[in-house]
């Protein structure tokens, strides 16, 4: 069997909804009705009041086979598309006969009334009581009568089955947009699942990388004796991993919550570098509800610790700092370590670290969101510019 003719998981299947179908089969029967009412108008048909309400009925009765028929086509849903269209030709069938024979069972009496004043015409026309006609000539008119009513519901019949036809089109054609937008929401849930992974893989390249520098740093005051600090580093490291750890890698969090967790980070690194290492925190109280990705400013807080306060001599301060700029977000770490040279130069082996912040701002919000990054007067300097997005709206979008 072909993978196009293999049938779906009912899970998977693509479905018209019901109230989609019934409003197309009502809107089929309703506009029968609404024409059948203006042909009887502009014809001057008789007993044209008495007849409304008989097509009513009638289109009611329609209504109901034609959901039968779809019942039956609905069965071919997750079949090919010939077999579907076969299925209409045939199920239209029996279903338009089924609908002529209700409506000539509907408008019986009012044929039968039909019917006896054609006979009372044709004895009127001949000058005599319509009692009196001769025997053979009631049967012959009897004849032609049943042989009309038969043929009525042939083309009935047959003019029916066009419009179930047309309705049939109208349900492939409602089912096949349906396939398109369950491709379409696969497709995106795809790219979601795809874009989680990179976000988490991006996001678990952190742990393993800060993990490593402060068990060395934790690892050099045991080694020098220096229990009261490692003891505090210690605390200070379980407290971190356990705020960096709860937190869902792919998840934004506030900036308020960002910032609270390096300052954990730079108070480790003071506990080695006590009198090296400055922090400074400038973050505006009306931003800390901003959303940024987590741990995004780790690896940016990391370098400079690396490459300004490790190899310094004297004190260096990091400053962590946030501004709105034209409805955005401007979020910096810079140090006033020793220079990278030229203004706009590149730190050695800073390369790591600004990649894996770019590729993690690149998944999260594609080109609305920016990275600078390169040597200042006095010192250096990143800058990460991301959409205006807080918690509140996060909040409204959810509920």
């Amino acid at each position: 069997m072909r993978p196009m003719d293999r049938e779906e998981p009912e899970s998977l299947v693509a479905r018209v909804p019901f109230s989609t179908v019934l409003a197309s089969i009502a809107g089929l029967w309703a506009t029968y009705l609404v024409l059948m009412t203006l042909r009887a108008e502009l014809l001057g048909l008789e007993f044209a009041n008495e007849m409304l309400g008989l097509r009513v009925i009638a289109s009611v009765l329609g209504i109901v086979i034609t959901l039968a028929l779809w019942v039956i086509l609905r069965a071919f849903d997750t079949r090919p598309l010939w077999l579907k269209i076969s299925a209409a030709l045939l199920v239209a069938v029996p279903a338009a006969f089924l609908s002529a024979q209700a409506n000539s069972i509907v408008f019986a009496d009012m044929q039968a009334a039909m019917d006896e004043k054609v006979l009372e015409e044709f004895a009127d026309s001949r000058g005599i009581p319509s009692e009196k006609i001769d025997g053979s000539l009631l049967a012959d008119l009897t004849k032609f009568v049943s042989a009309g009513t038969r043929e009525q519901i042939i083309e009935t019949a047959i003019s029916r089955y066009f419009m179930l036809l047309a309705w049939c089109a109208l349900y492939l054609a409602l089912l096949t947009g349906e396939k398109a937008r369950a491709a379409e929401r696969r497709e995106g849930a795809y790219r979601r699942a795809a874009k989680a992974a990179e976000l988490r893989s991006l996001r678990y390249q952190v742990n393993p990388h800060f993990l490593f520098n402060t068990l060395n740093s934790l690892s050099a005051q045991v080694l020098t004796g220096k229990t009261a600090e490692a003891e505090r580093m210690i605390q200070l490291i379980s407290r971190f991993y356990r705020r960096s750890l709860a937190d869902d890698p792919t998840s934004d969090v506030t900036l308020g919550e960002e910032i609270a967790l390096q300052k954990l980070y730079l108070d480790i690194e003071a506990v080695r570098f006590p009198l090296r290492l400055v922090a400074n925190y400038q973050i505006p109280p009306m931003l800390e509800d901003c959303l940024i990705p987590g741990m995004i400013l780790q690896p940016l807080v990391e370098n400079s610790v690396k490459h300004a306060v490790a190899p310094s001599t004297g004190k260096v301060t990091i400053t962590l700092s946030a501004r709105e700029e034209y409805g955005r977000l401007v979020v910096s770490v810079s140090d006033n370590g020793a220079g990278a040279g030229d203004i706009g130069s590149t730190r050695h082996g800073f390369g790591i670290g600004l990649t894996n912040v770019r590729e993690r701002i690149e998944a999260r919000f594609g080109d609305e969101a920016s990275i600078v990054s390169g040597a200042v007067p006095g010192g250096y300097a990143t800058h990460i510019r991301l959409p205006l997005l807080r918690s509140a709206d996060r909040r409204e979008a959810a509920e």
